[in-house]
This record gives C-alpha cells, sequence and structure tokens, in this order.
C-alpha cells in the first residue's frame, strides 16, 4: 500500500509527486555533449523537454531547472501540466527540428 502523496519525490521540473513508474531521469547537460548530474522528471516532462529543445539548445542556454522553466513553451506546458493528476500520463509530439 503507498502512503500519502507528500512521501513521494517531487518532479524537479512540474513539482508535483512522482507515482512509482513514472520518473525518468534527465541530464541538465545532455550526456551526449559531457553532461552527468541528472534531475528525476515525470515522463511527459522529460518528453516535452526533448520535444521542444536540442541538445546544443540545452546545453547551451537551458543547463539549470531555473533556466528550463525561463522557456516560454516549456513555462506554458508546465502551468497546464500542474493542474492535472499525478499519474496523469499525455503524449507529447515529438518536434520535426
Amino acid at each position: 500500500m503507498m502512503g500519502p502523496a507528500s512521501d513521494l519525490p517531487l518532479c524537479a521540473l512540474c513539482g508535483r509527486p512522482m507515482l512509482p513508474g513514472s520518473a525518468n531521469f534527465h541530464h541538465l547537460v545532455p550526456k551526449s555533449l559531457g553532461g552527468r548530474e541528472t534531475v528525476q522528471l515525470h515522463r511527459i516532462c522529460h518528453d516535452k523537454i526533448h520535444a521542444t529543445l536540442s541538445e546544443r539548445d540545452l546545453a547551451r542556454d537551458y543547463p539549470t531547472i531555473k533556466a528550463l522553466l525561463s522557456h516560454p513553451e516549456i513555462r506554458r506546458f508546465v502551468t497546464w501540466i500542474k493542474r492535472r493528476p499525478a499519474g496523469f500520463m499525455g503524449s507529447n509530439r515529438r518536434s520535426k527540428r
């Protein structure tokens, strides 16, 4: 039996509780570009980041959660996703970059 939502880790991007099986680790600077530091995110939040930004953009302009939240599309997504339940697992289309 699961404990209350307050016992669950929180997504570093949206701040919602992370249910078991909903987590992905995101390299703040892509691993392919030398990044080592990771944060735990919901799959949908992780997918949104990679559907919106290239690896070079992430490394150059968005290497922190604070920087990611400054991106207009990511900020709109976070405002939207915060109103969804912790288990919400919608999908994101991949960009055609």
